[in-house]
């Protein structure tokens, strides 16, 4: 995605976070159109913002649940994709285990393809509203040194984070256990720390990672309680930042692992209240981007 797209969504997000605080949250703009959320693999904070999105733009939402749907028969995602486009939906919103299944899926399908989450791949739209939160608190992304910290190896989030904050002019870091870090990291424009009080130095932004245990195969990191100690974030390693420096996390968290609650649950410094509220925001612009152009320009 490139940078304008990326201020076009952020702006036109920033008008839904208002139409969301709002005591009427309506609107007609997705009238008649149909959103599919098709999940497979579970997720609260996604499935529920996007299905808050399309109702609050008036679309008719439909959420899938995979547990009970033919895939459990089964059928392949193709077959299940290739069923749910018979239907003609104006969008499938799509989480899937596998990397790159949900490019796949939107090239067997008429109508538009939201990626919520492919394997160890990407998550653009929480990168999306990981953006606006910044952007809201800070007024800018570019210049501001971001440090990512935990299990870079299998998040998605980080990844895309990654992309959307190199192509906004931030300055990324990395900061995980040299076992959680990708080999050839570099390559995608950031400074890797194993060090985490040396790599959040200077920092304006620190954005924890949770383990991903349902991804790994074999042990990765000694015990949880080592983990804490050497990369889990908590006053005094964020003391190497700036004194400033806001803290976030995608969730769901675990506390006592990769953040201490007391850090977490700042007021002051913590954004990750906020990350859920923009969250619905974005997912709304995306939504109206997707498929409700057509209407806008001939209204």
């Amino acid at each position: 995605m490139a940078g304008g797209e990326i201020v076009e969504i952020l702006d036109r997000a920033d008008g839904y976070v208002e139409t969301n605080r709002a005591a009427s949250k309506g609107s007609d703009l997705l009238a008649g159109r149909t959103v599919i959320n098709l999940f497979f693999e579970t997720s609260t904070r996604t499935r529920t913002s996007f299905e808050l999105a399309g109702k609050r733009l008036g679309a008719d939402v439909i959420n899938m649940e995979v547990a009970w749907s033919s895939i459990k028969k089964g059928e392949t995602l193709i077959d299940t994709a290739m069923t749910l486009n018979a239907m003609h939906p104006d969008a499938l919103v799509v989480r899937a285990p596998d990397s790159g299944a949900v490019k796949l899926l939107s090239e067997k399908v008429n109508c538009a393809v939201v990626n919520a989450g492919d394997g160890s791949h990407e998550h653009p739209t929480q990168a999306l509203l990981d953006a606006l939160t910044i952007r809201r608190r800070r007024g800018r992304l570019d210049g501001l040194r971001v440090a990512i910290c935990g299990d870079i190896a299998h998040s998605r989030v980080a990844r895309s984070n990654i992309h959307l904050l190199n192509t906004m002019g931030a300055e990324v870091r990395v900061i995980a256990p040299p076992t959680l870090l990708p080999s050839g990291i570099e390559k995608l424009g950031v400074t890797a720390f194993t060090d985490m009080r040396k790599g959040l130095e200077g920092c304006d932004i620190v954005m924890m990672l949770r383990l991903q245990i349902e991804r790994m195969q074999g042990s990765f990191v000694p015990s949880i309680r080592e983990y804490f100690h050497f990369y889990g974030l908590d006053y005094e390693k964020l003391a190497n930042a700036k004194p400033d420096a806001l803290i976030m996390h995608p969730g769901p968290m675990n506390r006592g692992v990769e953040i201490d609650s007391v850090v977490a649950d700042d007021i002051d410094r913590s954004l990750i209240r906020q990350q859920v509220e923009m969250g619905v925001a974005v997912r709304m612009a995306v939504l109206a981007k997707l498929t409700g152009e057509e209407r806008s320009e001939a209204q």
